[in-house]
């Protein structure tokens, strides 16, 4: 069996979120996805919806194996628990393949890592940013 993990914030779903996940579990056979705390999310706004709720959220989602909220202190230990064959990240993740698989191997974790697909918008006012919605909400309702 084939393990596959995939990661994110998952704030606000949306198509883009829905197209990741898809494309990593085309990539394996079982799909676990790492929902990071909101403490950690430090590379941009903080989620509007909480930790619990985004996780539960993802897990019903079609793709979805398995979702699991991320460690605090250590970004490496769902990794490790999971023992995946590949990491699939977003296609616009802020991640650096090399400096992850560099982390990885200090880890002794040993796995593959791939990108997903961006979505193609299907009609001119898709939505596939969590950053846009919340532009619109804010537009709309502020």
């Amino acid at each position: 069996m084939r393990r596959v993990v995939a990661q994110g914030t998952f704030d606000l779903l949306h198509p883009g979120h829905l197209q990741y996940l898809s494309d990593a579990k085309a990539m394996g056979d079982r799909l676990s996805v790492i929902i990071a705390r909101s403490e950690n999310v430090t590379h941009k706004a903080k989620p509007i919806v909480p930790d619990r709720q985004r996780r539960e959220m993802v897990a019903a989602l079609d793709p979805v194996d398995e979702a699991v909220l991320g460690h605090t202190e250590d970004f490496f230990v769902p990794i490790r628990e999971i023992d995946p064959d590949v990491i699939v990240l977003g296609h616009d993740q802020y991640h650096d393949e090399e400096r992850l698989s560099e982390q990885l191997a200090t880890e002794g974790i040993e796995c593959e890592i791939a990108r997903a697909s961006a979505r193609t918008p299907k009609t001119d006012d898709e939505i596939l940013s969590t950053g846009r919605i919340i532009d619109r909400i804010c537009e709309r309702r502020c």
